[in-house]
Order: structure tokens, then C-alpha cells, then sequence
């Protein structure tokens, strides 16, 4: 994969067909915003919405996968922080993902990054670099803005973040929706409600997300998964 930064986009998008992007944000003045930005950047590009992290598997699932790449917001309904964004590579990990997101700490995007994203673009970015962070992975690459690049080359790795990638990546996205459940405080029989199947069947995906995840009770999964929410930002436009 190609070294991460804003000057490294080096290949051309053929203009063979049309590329299908969605953009899941709850704003919709932000996906108004995002799409003029594409449509401005990139040719032959169709956009398709969402405001929901379950609106976006819909759209995907609507189109059987057939989406090139997903701009997501890291806090919008269904997101829980990071475990949305782990659900979406866990449900569909040929599909790239963006995250474009009005937080701007170091530590988000490093974990952004590491947790799967291909790109870390900030909401209040420039047009022409949010084209060219879709075209940078749209070719396949990765990209953030070169102030992250470089803090995160020349700063200590985060071995906790990479740890926790490694433990929640093992989790299958049914497990992933348990975890998130658990975190909620939801019960077994609550969470097999929900998920339309028998508590027999939870009991099976908590004594697997436990040992995925090293630790021994609910208790301790549910720290694990803490370590995955966000504060809101003061602004989140």
C-alpha cells in the first residue's frame, strides 16, 4: 500500500464507468456539502446517502456491495465510537472506508487508522483535499492530512490502539453487535430479542467475544469495548 500523505496521489481514476461512493453523516447540510465535493473533484461519480450507521449497511446491502468507497462519521446514530467502524470492515472488508469527521486530535486519527479507515479526512478540509483523499484511495492508497502523517512518524506508536485492534478484529460482526449490546447493558434475553435468535445463540457469542478478547466475565469485555467511544466534539458540523 502507498505511503500515507496529501502529496502522494499519483494515479488516474478511469473515467470508465461510474463510481459509487456513499456518504453516511447525520447532517444533512454535511452530505450536501461533502457531495458538491465530489461532484466537483470526480467524474462520473454517483453518491447515495445515509444518516445512520444502519442506514448505511442498508444502502450497502441494497446494492450488494457494489459501493467503491464510504465517507463515514465517526458520530452519528448506531457509530458507539469506533465499533461502528470496526462493524462496517467486519460486514464488508473490500469496501474502503473514509472517515470524515470534525474531530481533529492526533489520537483519533491515529486510531482511526488503525482500526481500519483508509483515510482520516477533517470536515473542515478544503475540496480539492477531500478530492484528493477519495482519489488517493479510490487507487488504492491511504491518506490524512500531512500534519497527522508526520506527528504519527516521528511520534511513539500506540501500542494500546494497535493491542486493541488486533483483540476487536477477531470479532465477527454478530459478535461485534453483542459487544455493542453488552455495552448498553442489555441482558441476554434482551440482546436475543433484538437479534432475532435464542439466548443459547448469545450465550455461544459472549463465551467467544470473552476469549477473543482475553478476559474472563462481561464485566471486563465491557471495559475492553469502552476503550472504543468517543467524546462528542464541541462541534460537530
Amino acid at each position: 500500500m502507498r505511503p500515507v500523505g496529501e502529496h502522494n496521489f499519483q494515479g488516474i481514476i478511469a473515467n470508465v464507468r461510474d463510481i459509487p461512493i456513499l456518504i453516511a453523516d447525520d447532517h444533512p447540510l454535511v452530505r450536501g456539502a461533502l457531495k458538491q465535493a465530489l461532484s466537483t473533484e470526480l467524474d462520473n461519480v454517483t453518491v447515495f446517502e445515509a444518516g445512520s450507521l444502519f442506514e448505511a449497511f442498508d444502502q450497502i446491502e441494497s446494492r450488494k456491495g457494489d459501493i467503491d468507497l464510504v465517507l463515514l462519521d465517526l458520530h452519528m446514530p448506531g457509530m458507539n465510537g469506533f465499533t461502528g467502524l470496526f462493524s462496517l470492515r467486519a460486514s464488508y472488508p473490500d469496501i474502503p472506508v473514509s472517515i470524515v469527521s470534525a474531530s481533529q486530535e492526533l489520537p483519533v486519527v491515529r486510531r482511526s487508522i488503525e482500526y481500519g479507515a483508509s483515510a482520516f479526512v477533517p470536515k473542515s478540509a478544503p475540496v480539492d483535499q477531500i478530492g484528493l483523499a477519495v482519489k488517493t484511495v479510490l487507487d488504492g492508497g491511504m491518506w490524512m492530512p500531512d500534519w497527522a502523517r508526520e506527528a504519527m512518524e516521528n511520534g511513539p506508536a500506540d501500542d494500546e490502539a494497535t493491542g486493541l485492534a488486533e483483540k476487536i478484529g477477531q470479532l465477527t460482526p454478530q459478535q461485534l453487535r453483542v459487544l455493542n449490546m453488552l455495552t448498553e447493558g442489555k441482558l441476554n434475553k434482551q440482546i436475543a430479542y433484538e437479534l432475532d435468535v435464542t439466548e443459547a445463540t448469545v450465550k455461544a457469542h459472549v463465551s467467544a467475544i470473552l476469549r477473543k478478547l482475553s478476559v474472563h466475565s462481561r464485566t471486563q469485555a465491557v471495559i475492553i469495548a469502552r476503550e472504543l467511544q468517543l467524546q462528542e466534539p464541541a462541534i460537530e458540523a
